[in-house]
């Protein structure tokens, strides 16, 4: 469940008042909570000193590192941050905040790569929200990948019909295609669908006067973003600007503006990685108060939409190999980028150069069953993520794609000795590493005898660990088909299908390993994250996560879940 420092879920259910769960909590729960207080409040010192503590005495809970993270950031410790969230990802790398979160200061940073990497990571968990393609898009463009933003912007717009954001991303994705009308479309899009929307106005402004000419819109419209409440940062500036056109005979004259006109002033070069840019870029000037970064509901569109803008649904969240960054524990130094002599207004005003290139994307019976790694497909906790949206709202239930099951046959027996040889090919394989070669092995050795029970799981497990979550859901499937009481082939397969997107039939299958045993830990704490992240549904997930607590008081998410309680109460 996605939540930010100012904005929490809340369930229903049992009996647990929140002073009695934060008095009686553990020390390392109790510093969690206070650094969140701190965190809502401002106060940033006094967080990192809270979750310093926090990360001290839960040293693997990946949420206080997380949390640890967003206080650094705020605190202006950006290199401490970066760690504080890889260290999340190490303990955690289905934390998609974290990902989020690192990516954000990635992009803070210039190191444009990084960046696309962590929100691919955080799009391929989150596909049906929009910030996360957002954020993506900018980098993107940062990196002039022009048709790559122009599909992230777009799926943003699919999801958000009335997002502001998108509309001026794909109005600088024309202006770099040198297609400024169709960029000024969509900037006037942008203002008709957020009227106080300070990019869109201003980058509406500069394509007016700069590439189309036209200064009386583009005074009309400097004028709006001069009104704008709070003060933009450069007002000044922008000041300048409208005066001199408040004297130019283009706009004095009511007569149709005369034939010839000077040209603009030539750009000089792009701004540098460390200079401030003016709010023309894509992210918002917003407050770090703002909302949690969900689905906003659906408003009419305007009356004239560009008609550039396609709403195609995104693409399918399985993928045929993995994208996951790879993160260590180590600190990352961040180089101080080179001082550059300071752009011009004209130049840092001007949207064909507000983005430069950027500097270089559970245990089964047997023992030969490879044993699924824990990845958690959804956090037991909240956590917080930086926000980029302005104005809150209460998202709709979320809707999910559902799983076409191939429901295959129990398949005949092949020949087993045959595939022997490729299974134990495999195996070797395995304990070198070398994970395609041994997916590729174990292939062949289901081809040679498809009713191999262990050779279909292993060839499940090991699709999923490369991300190829098709191939490994078929072969959940044929393995079930072997052996449909294994609680193992089941409960990998949910957190497959968790994976691939397909919530609501990855809880159709923890309830089937539930129904059969109701002490199933490993199922309880699934379904609980699951209710609780995907599905967005705390009072749910609250009776499993209690179940988890009851079955197995000292399980390793323990501090976690009742910190989560505690934020969470009924």
């Amino acid at each position: 469940m996605l939540v930010t420092k100012n904005r929490i879920w809340r369930g229903a259910l049992i009996f647990l008042p929140v002073i009695f769960l934060a008095g009686c909590s553990p020390p390392g729960t109790r510093a969690l909570l206070s650094g969140k207080k701190f965190l809502d409040r401002g106060d940033y010192a006094s967080a990192v000193v809270e979750f310093k503590t926090a990360t001290s005495l839960l040293p693997t809970n990946a949420a206080a590192w997380n949390y640890y993270g967003v206080a650094l950031q705020d605190a202006g410790q950006l290199d401490d941050a970066a760690t504080a969230y890889q260290r999340a990802l190490v303990l955690d790398r289905d934390l998609v905040e974290a990902h989020y979160n690192l990516g954000c200061l990635w992009l803070e940073q210039n190191k444009i790569d990084e960046a696309k990497t962590e929100f691919i990571a955080y799009t391929l968990r989150r596909s049906n929200t929009p910030e996360g393609w957002l954020k993506l898009g900018e980098a993107q463009l940062r990196a002039n990948e022009i048709v790559s933003a122009e599909k992230s912007f777009s799926t943003a717009y699919y999801w958000n019909s009335n997002s502001a954001e998108a509309l001026n991303g794909l109005g600088l994705a024309q202006i770099q295609r040198e297609r400024p009308e169709d960029a000024a479309k969509f900037f006037a899009a942008a203002v008709r669908a957020q009227p106080d929307y300070a990019p869109a106005i201003l980058n509406l402004a500069v394509a007016e006067q700069q590439y189309l000419h036209d200064d009386k819109s583009a005074l009309d419209n400097y004028r709006a973003y001069l009104a704008l409440t709070p003060r933009p940062a450069n007002w000044n500036e922008v000041t300048a600007i409208v005066s001199g056109l408040e004297h130019s005979p283009a706009v004095a004259v009511v007569a149709p503006p005369p034939a010839t006109r000077t040209p603009p002033p030539v750009a000089p070069t792009p701004p540098t990685a460390n200079e401030t840019r003016t709010p023309t870029i894509i992210r918002p000037a917003v407050s770090p108060r703002a909302s949690v970064p969900t689905r906003y509901t659906p408003t009419p569109p305007p009356a004239t939409r560009p008609t550039e803008v396609v709403q195609v649904p995104p693409e399918p969240v399985i993928v045929t190999q993995s994208t996951r960054p790879l993160v260590t524990t180590s600190v990352v130094e961040v180089p101080t980028p080179p001082t550059q002599p300071k752009p011009s207004i004209w130049n840092r005003l001007n949207p064909a150069h507000w983005f430069g290139s950027s500097a270089s994307e559970s245990n089964n019976n047997g023992d030969d069953v490879t044993r699924l790694p824990q990845l958690n497909p959804a956090a037991t906790h909240q956590t917080p993520l930086r926000p980029v949206a302005s104005h809150p709202a209460i998202p709709p239930p979320p809707t999910f794609p559902r799983y076409a099951y191939l429901s295959p046959a129990k398949p005949a027996a092949g020949d087993r000795a045959a595939a022997f040889g490729w299974f134990t090919h495999a195996r070797e394989m395995e304990q070198a590493s070398h994970w395609t070669d041994a997916m590729e092995a174990y292939r062949q050795a289901t081809k040679l005898d498809p009713s191999w029970f262990e050779a279909q799981y292993n060839f499940g497990v090991l699709s999923y660990r490369l991300g190829d979550y098709r191939q490994a859901l078929a072969a959940y499937e044929t393995a079930l088909a072997i052996q449909p009481d294994s609680a193992d082939a089941r409960y990998n397969f949910a957190l497959t299908l968790t994976s691939a997107g397909y919530a609501v039939d990855a809880e159709h299958e923890l309830e089937k390993i539930l129904s059969a045993n109701p002490n199933e830990v490993r199922a309880q704490l699934a379904l609980a994250n699951l209710c609780a992240q995907q599905l967005r549904d705390p009072a749910r997930a609250r009776p499993h996560y209690l179940k988890v607590l009851e079955l197995d008081p000292h399980n390793p998410k323990a501090s976690e879940i009742q910190f989560w309680l505690a934020q969470n109460p009924p």
